[in-house]
């Protein structure tokens, strides 16, 4: 048995080389000495404590984050870094994930804007200057050098680097492309070899052929489910790219978010349908252009050099005149389907548009019954869209009569003449020809039928490659539709972010007052409010320009100062928070304030509440999160004193705490939504605020508290309304509107001399109007007296109704009460502005 043993494994090589192993560690074991034995006993056991221990910290800290994510996932919040990146949690299965989010580096903004703003030489400027269009005029939606240029530039985007995850995505996805044209061939040779042993009754070697034939089945099975799953990846990597981008483009201190719509207007109404649907189809599209053009091209190379050696050079000749002709006759009579696509999506984001229009007017259009008006314009956006669309389809029956004719049916025939070579031009067939010319007379049958099964298969895998590569022309058309739509977005993002304002082609000079015009400088980081030589323009859409509506404004505001902005309707009072706030441009001058909301900072409440989904929390401390306030350290019993101040403590025990979460907007009422604001003036505790009507629905007593509960605080108030009774509450006032054009202004000490003037002239204007009362009352007597007769057949006059000659004098009387009460309020706040400058005085001595 020994000798056996020993002749075995003298024989077999791995064996020998086994028990030479065996030999040089028991060797090793036993030279080694009882040192080294103890020194790697000790290094085992202190890497299996060690081992152990870092494993349990492991799990601590991953139970700990998991924690935290559920935690921050029932509050909607996430933790900021250093970097600026921003870590939230999602649901994953039972559990959480954490999921890691960088921003784009502004260099990268600098980097791309090249990309995306045209060049001078394009703009037919020369070297002055350049005008960005989205997209370029002369450019429309297809397949031609723009569409290049605009899909490289978003694939900057799409793939930033070599070796990033997109990377890898597409070369896995082409590796699995590669062996799919592989498994197309051997399935094209093992056809022929099943059907020519089943012609010659081999048994035998055909149940060969068809276990081979499940086995190449099922691994070519799971090759087309991965070739679908890394696209559908690759499209959700393209698209996680670009919705990040834009979002940084669009969301950030720049406040592109607002200018995009009201001031420049380059994508319309509908930046949310460019953002969701639009990059949508673009991503989904991009990465179904890597199969449907990559892989076919590569089908082509490989099946054309196959039926060369097959079926020789004429069939290649043929083959390759057949393309060209196919793709002539299809480019020719192809319809413009980027252009379509193109507007077909406008035409969507509109039709949308106005639905999204009916739900946030909701309320206004159910108040006025103005359902069956808003059906008309929806009806009306929804046939637009439906002739467009039946248009289009209309097109598409054409080309697809034409596609399907040309691809399938003619392809087919040729492929049948070109398959035949062999058989009726040997000497024309390449190496199929040489095989029929040497085959025996008894061998012919089954040469020849295994011959053609392999062309034959090979040419179906070939009209499908060409076919494929013919429909991606309308593939690549609808992809220039998509591509237009999302470049013309980032373009607009890229103009308004960099400011890239210039005279439009033609030009020399920029309109007054449009956003090529601006001039001035804000400054953030003043101690105050300061406004130098500024004038109020109600910017108009690029390129146009603006409405001056206050000349030349200057003021400044320090702490303590609190400043009233008043004057008629349409003047310009919330323009000028909206210029402070860098909402609308400074086309002259100087604009000096704080920086934002913090220690130091300025707030700005605007005219209409606005109430963030969330928990009743959020609402108090908006914007800032669940974590921001733990990091403060702020905690719930401060919020609850916070909202106790602004009248609202009742909300925690009728919403049912903190943490509820509801549509908040409709949950409180208006005085609600305002006084709200005011809580989240206390809880941030601002240096200076701007309060635009944020009071109007609040009655005149807690108005008054709210007010008084602020400059407590240490709030300096800039509070832009048309209430007389708020003047007891500031310091200064600037009343816009004055003059014969109503772009002059004046500002004033509350309870000055000037002051005391302005309002006792304001007062006589008062008294002069009401001595006129009487008068105009006569006139309207017989102005109706003149409209109200009426007669009858045989020329006799009809007599009133009664009613009619009660309520004739009530008008005039209401007006008259109105207007003594205006005055009295005016002299109450002029007494009140005497009382004020008083006190001041006594202060000062």
């Amino acid at each position: 048995m020994a000798a056996q043993s020993t002749l075995r494994s003298s024989e077999d090589p791995l064996l020998v080389l086994y028990n030479h192993y065996l030999t040089l560690v028991r060797t090793r074991l036993t030279k080694s000495s009882r040192t080294a034995k103890l020194v790697a006993t000790l290094t085992l056991l202190i890497s299996i404590v060690g081992t152990g221990y870092g494993g349990g910290r492991w799990w601590q800290r991953r139970k700990a984050e998991k924690e935290t994510g559920r935690k921050l996932l029932r509050r909607n919040s996430g933790l900021r870094g250093k970097d600026g990146s921003r870590t939230i949690y999602v649901p994953y299965r039972n559990s959480t994930s954490k999921v890691t989010i960088y921003p784009t580096k502004p260099t990268t903004f600098d980097a791309h804007r090249r990309l995306f703003l045209q060049p001078p030489r394009a703009a037919g400027l020369g070297s002055d200057g350049y005008t960005p269009q989205v997209p370029p005029p002369q450019t429309k939606p297809g397949l031609n050098l723009a569409f290049l240029h605009q899909f490289l530039s978003l694939l900057n985007i799409m793939i930033p680097r070599w070796n990033s995850k997109e990377t890898g995505l597409l070369l896995s996805h082409g590796v699995f492309l590669m062996l799919r044209t592989y498994l197309s061939l051997v399935v094209a040779r093992l056809d022929g070899e099943i059907v020519r042993d089943l012609v010659a009754g081999n048994g035998k070697a055909f149940l060969w052929g068809i276990i081979k034939w499940c086995g190449i089945g099922s691994f070519a099975s799971y090759t087309n489910a991965m070739i679908k799953f890394l696209q559908s990846k690759v499209s959700i990597a393209f698209r996680t790219r670009l919705t990040r981008y834009i979002h940084d483009l669009y969301l950030n201190d720049h406040l592109n978010y607002y200018k995009l719509q009201n001031l420049d207007g380059g994508v319309g109404l509908g930046a949310d349908q460019f953002i969701t649907q639009d990059l949508t189809l673009f991503c989904a599209s991009a990465a179904s252009l890597y199969s449907s053009l990559g892989k076919p091209f590569v089908d082509l190379c490989v099946f054309n050099y196959q039926l060369f050696r097959s079926l020789g050079p004429l069939a290649l000749s043929g083959l390759l005149a057949n393309y060209f002709l196919t793709a002539t006759i299809l480019r020719r009579l192809s319809p413009p389907f980027g252009k379509l696509k193109a507007v077909e999506g406008r035409r969507e984001g509109e039709f949308r548009a106005l639905h999204s229009r009916l739900i946030a007017n909701a309320e206004e259009v159910a108040f006025y019954g103005g359902d069956q008006m808003e059906r008309t314009f929806l009806d009306k956006g929804f046939k637009e869209l439906k002739h467009w669309m039946e248009g289009i389809y209309s097109l598409k029956i054409r080309y697809n009569m034409l596609e399907d004719f040309v691809l399938k049916y003619s392809w087919s025939a040729f492929g049948y003449l070109i398959t035949s070579l062999p058989v009726f031009l040997p000497a024309w067939g390449g190496l199929g020809g040489a095989a029929e010319a040497l085959a025996e007379k008894n061998g012919k049958e089954r040469s020849r039928m295994k011959d053609f099964i392999t062309n034959k298969r090979l040419m179906l895998s070939l009209a499908d490659a060409g076919g494929r590569m013919m429909y991606s022309i309308k593939d690549l058309s609808e992809l220039a539709g998509y591509t237009s739509r999302v470049y013309t977005l980032i373009s607009t993002l890229h103009r308004v972010h960099a400011a890239a304002y210039f005279p439009p082609p033609g030009t020399r000079h920029a309109e007054l007052y449009s956003l090529a015009d601006v001039q001035g400088t804000l400054h953030a980081g003043f101690d105050g409010v300061r406004l130098e030589h500024v004038p109020i323009v109600a910017p108009g859409l690029w390129p146009a320009g603006g409405d001056e509506l206050a000349e030349s404004l200057s003021f400044v505001v320090h702490a303590g100062d609190h400043l009233l902005v008043t004057g008629p309707n349409g003047v310009g009072k919330s323009a000028v928070a909206r210029i402070v706030a860098g909402l609308w441009p400074t086309y002259r001058g100087l604009v000096s304030r704080p920086r934002r909301v913090g220690e130091d900072g300025i707030m700005f409440l605007p005219q209409r509440p606005y109430l963030s989904t969330g928990t009743l929390r959020d609402q108090v401390i908006y914007p800032h999160t669940a974590v921001d306030m733990k990091d403060a350290g702020r905690r719930d019993s401060e919020l609850q004193q916070v909202l106790e101040d602004a009248r609202l403590g009742y909300l925690p025990e009728r919403e049912g705490g903190w943490d509820t979460r509801k549509d908040w907007k409709d949950v409180l009422s208006g005085g609600e939504k305002q006084r709200m604001g005011i809580a989240r003036l206390l809880y941030h505790e601002p240096r200076y605020a701007f309060v635009d009507e944020g009071t109007s629905a609040v009655s005149s007593d807690v108005e008054g508290l709210l007010y008084e509960r602020a400059k407590a605080r240490g709030i300096t108030l800039i509070t832009i309304s048309t209430r007389a009774s708020l003047k007891r509450y500031h310091t200064f006032t600037l009343t816009l509107g004055l003059g014969d054009n109503g772009d002059e202004w004046e500002f004033q000490r509350i309870g000055t001399a000037s002051e005391k003037s302005s309002v006792e002239k304001e007062l006589h204007e008062l008294r002069e109007r009401l001595q006129s009362v009487e008068e105009w009352k006569r006139r309207r007597q017989e102005i109706e007296d003149e409209l109200s007769k009426v007669w009858v057949e045989g020329g006799d006059e009809l007599a009133p109704p009664a009613y009619e000659e009660e309520e004739r004098g009530e008008d005039f009387e209401g007006a008259e009460e109105r207007a003594e009460k205006e005055a009295e309020e005016r002299m109450g706040g002029a007494e009140e502005g005497d009382a004020t400058e008083e006190g001041t005085n006594q202060a000062e001595a």
